[in-house]
């Protein structure tokens, strides 16, 4: 089977093509490839499909074969993807995910994508919608795991995040990235943001559900920004620069939540056949 290797800033995966229908999911497949000693290596497959009321879809298979209903780091990838191969010809096309549908806008250089900014659709901030065990939203509050007083955020982008600006030493949040992933408060688990801000800059350590410590996640970044704007620490309306382990993204929310954009590079490292 031909297969493309990508990374967006980090966050890497193996990319089929079934854009023609050829190809079906296999979770017990993708979590054999993802394996670093013995596969590829990945965070997660990403399968390029047929459109139907979209140009592509885009499916995810994380590295423990579960799915994610959304990715932000893959869908840049399948969108230079989707580019750069041809299977879409133009520079605006749209993607369905589990998470609905999003629009892509490709910058190109050279004849190949360089950057993608996606049109990451309005954030859920609903609890029993993101979901957590609350009802409204849960922006700012008290919250307490494995001992720990902090407070944090539940915002999803179509996948649930839960976000933390309180400081907490290295050791503190290698403990409970995991143990929070899999809180009761989750219903359908949790990546996980550990945040501070400096200069407008937002900088992330994510646990990522399914994955574990990731270099990036781009809803996570969405997700981040968006709780960050509701509490006042970063403005609406304009681009905020956030780093994770793996690079820059630049995201930016709309003052009515209508939508996110995201921005930020995808690049592809090698192709092979396993």
């Amino acid at each position: 089977m031909r297969f493309w290797k990508y990374q967006g800033i980090g966050n890497d995966f193996v990319l089929l093509d079934g854009s023609d229908g050829s190809l079906e999911i296999d979770a017990g497949w993708c979590k054999k490839v993802c394996d670093r000693h013995y596969g590829v290596g990945a965070d997660g497959v990403l399968y390029v499909m047929p459109g139907e009321s979209t140009d592509i879809t885009m499916r995810i298979i994380n590295a423990d074969g579960s799915e994610a209903e959304m990715c932000g780091n893959g869908i840049r990838c399948v969108a230079k993807h989707a580019y750069d191969f041809g299977i879409v010809k133009k520079d605006s096309f749209s993607i369905h995910t589990l998470a609905g549908d999003l629009k892509a806008d490709v910058k190109v250089e050279n004849g190949k994508v360089k950057t993608v900014r996606i049109d990451m659709g309005a954030p859920i901030l609903d609890g029993r919608t993101v979901p957590v065990d609350h009802d409204g939203r849960f922006i700012g509050q008290p919250f307490e795991a494995d001992g720990v007083k902090f407070t944090a955020s539940a915002v999803s982008m179509g996948n649930p995040h839960f976000i933390t600006f309180t400081p907490m030493d290295d050791a503190t949040v290698d403990r409970l990235g995991p143990i929070l992933e899999k809180h009761p408060f989750f219903p359908r688990k949790t990546n996980v943001e550990f945040c501070s801000i400096d200069d407008g800059k937002i900088d992330i350590r994510v646990y990522e559900r399914g994955a574990a410590w990731t270099l990036a996640c781009g809803t996570g970044a969405c997700a981040t920004t968006t709780a960050a704007a509701l509490q006042g620490f970063v403005p609406f309306g304009e681009p905020v620069d956030v780093h994770l382990p793996g690079g820059w993204l630049k995201i930016t929310v709309d003052r009515d939540l209508g939508y996110v954009l995201m921005e930020g590079p995808a690049e592809l490292v090698f192709e092979g056949t396993i």
